[in-house]
């Protein structure tokens, strides 16, 4: 599967991308703050005043929300979340694959109706300006593409559960 591994490292390429520019964010944050505080320092360098650098903390607010949900659709793999597994590591082969398959499906449905309200909120997101960010991308970004990765994430988990389902409802899982 040559393919799946290019695309799970692609995922993680652009996961660490949006970390980096997080950080290199924070880091001019910082600067700016605290050479902003040196008032003849403002003065002298004119893009070192802190005023100009509202959007800081929401790009890196907005750069969050982007990896947690990037991360949790593309990125982390099954065997990294934490799981209480007593009950099913007790029980024959066959139950566990059942078990597997109803977890599967149960995490599969919920988030696929979740889809349809999520959806519609969108809507209304999409007339919400963001409140700083605009000095940084121009007028046209809104908080609908800020949030916009928790509709990908809710389309694309139910896809990897349900394939999950499929595999242990094969026996290969």
């Amino acid at each position: 599967m040559p393919v799946l591994m290019f695309l799970r490292r692609a995922a993680e390429a652009v996961a660490a991308v949006m970390m980096a520019a997080m950080f290199g964010t924070f880091l001019l944050q910082i600067l700016v703050r605290y050479t902003g505080r040196l008032t003849w320092l403002a003065e002298a360098v004119p893009l070192l005043d802190p005023v100009r650098y509202g959007w800081t903390l929401e790009f890196c607010l907005a750069l969050w929300v982007w990896i947690v949900f990037w991360g949790g659709a593309f990125v982390v793999r099954e065997d990294d979340h934490v799981t209480f597994d007593i009950l099913r590591e007790a029980v024959p082969p066959r139950l566990r694959r059942a078990f597997i398959v109803v977890g599967s499906l149960s995490i599969a449905v919920g988030l696929i109706l979740a889809l349809a309200p999520t959806w519609d909120r969108f809507t209304i997101l999409r007339l919400k300006k963001t409140a700083t960010l605009s000095s940084l991308f121009g007028d046209w970004i809104r908080m609908r593409d800020v949030y916009s990765i928790y509709a990908l994430f809710l389309i694309a988990v139910p896809c990897r559960y349900l394939w999950r389902a499929w595999q242990a409802a094969r026996g290969r899982a």
